[in-house]
């Protein structure tokens, strides 16, 4: 169940939330309703920027990407901490990233770079639900998914705002998050809103030769005419569910059942997966990897009208036994980072925008790019960075987004906050915001208890119009120093 329920929103009295309950007696449901108000009041949050993304592309750096070697260079620090690599000038004069990243770098004008993202949490699966959902981890043990997690930022869009026109809101490629081999770590879920809020998960090869998405494989003994029959004796079923009490877990499953009916007849969600239509030179500007060419994939998913793509960094063969899988650079980190991970990045980062930009898509499509957290200051005995969450950096381009922009600092080791601390929920709340989704809306848990669906603020200050009486920018654009901030941190290994 949800609630749009906000006290502070004026003109939402009883009378309102009567008409509410009779919506779907018309045939509008509440998600549409909600899009509506959020769509037709920008006013209320005083920011023209409100509902600027239409959809959302979450590239996640699973395994912590380090702020040093990527968008956080540190020039002046001793050796064992700035590291082999230097910074370079970008195309926003004053702003400077790694020598890692020279594609980037040329595309600076369009990012907005928060250099002070913090959790203060070391552990991979905390932290990084932390940053997937944009709150505090409380259960048990957030390496397994739960039904009482708290549901991805790309569920809270799915049931809030669906996708328009295709039967799926929230895709997942090319690959989920796991601790172990068939373990998936808590974050990843629509948690409390019950799985019809999970995303669809498209577990793929985008790279390999004759990709093909198993989702979309009929049994060779069904032809389209006898699928079109399962789809109308589906319908049947359906109905007669509806005229009987049952559970939430059958409701759960007819309403996937559906949706799983919906995408095997969709000619345009089979159409998104058709990379192979792509001319060949633009897949080898997203670099033919699995990861650059997942960005592709998620292009044409958001082309065909999906609201919300997390695109997972893909381990290589044998990253569960490694000492450095993913951007988990724990040994020979200089290495990893100048011949695997930065290039790739590099080159499927700025395809991803240079396509968008030349689609018309960017200035409607919200890019975030972020991992669970940065790396530490100093390298270890092995020449790698271990788990820091105490500050790493996130990149944000596109719909609403004010390009050519470094928002908060690190110290002059890369080590904690100095100016501009940004805490997850904040960047969850940015996301809604510009999605048209107000930050102040409520989901509702099992028991009917209403949660907001972030305790952050929008981020301002990244916007291209801020509201003068929520702008905590100095005249420098800045938020001023916090003295002693090192000390309020604790760090947790693990």
């Amino acid at each position: 169940m949800l609630s749009v329920y906000d006290s502070n929103r004026p003109g939402m009295g009883r009378r309102e939330w009567l008409r509410i309950g009779g919506l779907n007696c018309l045939g509008l449901s509440l998600p549409g309703f909600l899009s509506a108000q959020s769509s037709a009041a920008p006013g209320e949050t005083h920011d023209l920027t409100f509902g600027r993304a239409k959809n959302v592309i979450y590239l996640y750096l699973s395994g912590g990407a380090p702020q040093h070697e990527t968008f956080d260079p540190k020039p002046d620090a001793p050796a064992e901490i700035r590291g082999e690599f230097s910074p370079i000038d970008t195309n926003v004069p004053g702003i400077q990233f790694s020598d890692l990243l020279p594609r980037t770098a040329r595309h600076a004008d369009k990012l907005a770079i928060c250099r002070a993202v913090s959790t203060n949490d070391n552990i991979h699966s905390t932290s990084g639900y932390w940053v997937l959902t944009g709150f505090p981890y409380r259960g048990a043990n957030a390496r397994f998914l739960h039904p009482s997690d708290w549901p991805n930022i790309g569920s809270v869009v799915k049931v809030l705002k669906p996708s328009d026109g295709i039967p799926f809101s929230f895709a997942w490629l090319p690959e989920p998050i796991v601790a172990n081999p068939g373990v998936l770590i808590s974050g990843q879920s629509g948690g409390f809103l019950g799985s019809h809020a999970n995303p669809d998960r498209f577990t793929c090869e985008p790279h390999a030769p004759g990709f093909t998405v198993r989702e979309f494989q009929l049994p060779g003994d069904v032809p389209p005419l006898r699928l079109s029959g399962r789809a109308s004796l589906l319908n049947q079923i359906n109905g007669h569910f509806r005229d009987v009490e049952h559970t939430g877990t059958v409701r759960d499953f007819t309403r996937q059942r559906q949706e799983a009916l919906g995408i095997l007849t969709s000619s345009k969600a089979r159409s998104a997966f058709a990379i192979d239509r792509e001319p060949s030179q633009l897949r080898d500007r997203y670099g033919r990897g699995k990861w650059g060419q997942s960005v592709l994939m998620a292009r044409r998913l958001i082309e065909a009208g999906v609201r919300f793509v997390h695109v997972q960094w893909p381990r290589e063969p044998g990253d569960l036994s490694s000492n450095r899988p993913t951007w988990d650079t724990h040994a020979d980190n200089n290495n990893r980072v100048k011949n695997v991970l930065c290039p790739q990045f590099d080159v499927g980062f700025t395809a991803l925008l240079e396509d968008l930009d030349e689609r018309g898509l960017l200035d409607e499509t919200l890019v975030v790019a972020v991992g669970e957290f940065g790396r530490t200051p100093k390298f270890n005995a092995a020449g790698g960075r271990d788990h820091w969450g105490p500050v790493f950096s996130c990149a944000l381009a596109g719909a609403g987004i004010s390009g050519g922009q470094v928002y908060g600092s690190s110290d002059v080791n890369g080590a904690y906050p100095r100016t501009g601390r940004v805490l997850p929920q904040e960047l969850a709340a940015t996301i809604f915001h510009l999605l048209g989704i107000d930050h102040n809306a409520t989901i509702r848990d099992p028991t009917g208890r209403p949660h907001h669906i972030t305790n952050g603020q929008p981020l301002y200050q990244l916007l291209g119009t801020a509201p003068a009486t929520l702008a905590r920018r100095t005249a420098t654009g800045v938020v001023p120093a916090i003295p002693d901030f090192a000390p309020i941190y604790q760090k947790k290994t693990g």
